[in-house]
């Protein structure tokens, strides 16, 4: 596992699963059980997939009584969003560039239409 909490993050967010787990536990806290309930892989297959999550810091796991209720823990989701957030503002920045320069075409292309209009 990544020594690095962002890496980690990213890496427990690569499988379909365990995005669907982390889904799931938007709604609130639950049981293993019923995390696993879904999913049509072993119940080991499923503790794996919690492990990870787990070791990323992206849920917790209490335990009352026979119920081993699973929790989101939504800090390190919001570090890798603040991440990805600097990206999207980078390419809001290069679309924003592009639309100026488009428009500028278009408004030389009709300029130029009008030029040729009025010497036939």
């Amino acid at each position: 596992m990544p020594a690095d909490r962002l890496s980690a993050t990213f890496a427990a967010l690569a499988d379909p699963t365990r995005r669907a787990i982390l889904a799931r536990l938007a709604l609130g806290e639950t049981s293993v059980a019923e995390l696993a309930a879904p999913f049509d892989i072993s119940p080991p297959a499923v503790s794996k997939h919690l492990k990870v999550l787990q070791r990323a810091g992206l849920i917790t796991q209490g335990r009352q009584a026979q119920w081993r209720p699973c929790k989101l823990e939504a800090a390190p989701l919001q570090e890798a969003a603040g991440f990805i957030e600097q990206y999207r503002q980078f390419w809001e920045r290069r679309f924003d560039r592009l639309d100026a320069y488009l428009q500028e075409l278009q408004t030389e292309e009709k300029k130029n239409g009008r030029e040729n209009t009025k010497r036939k």
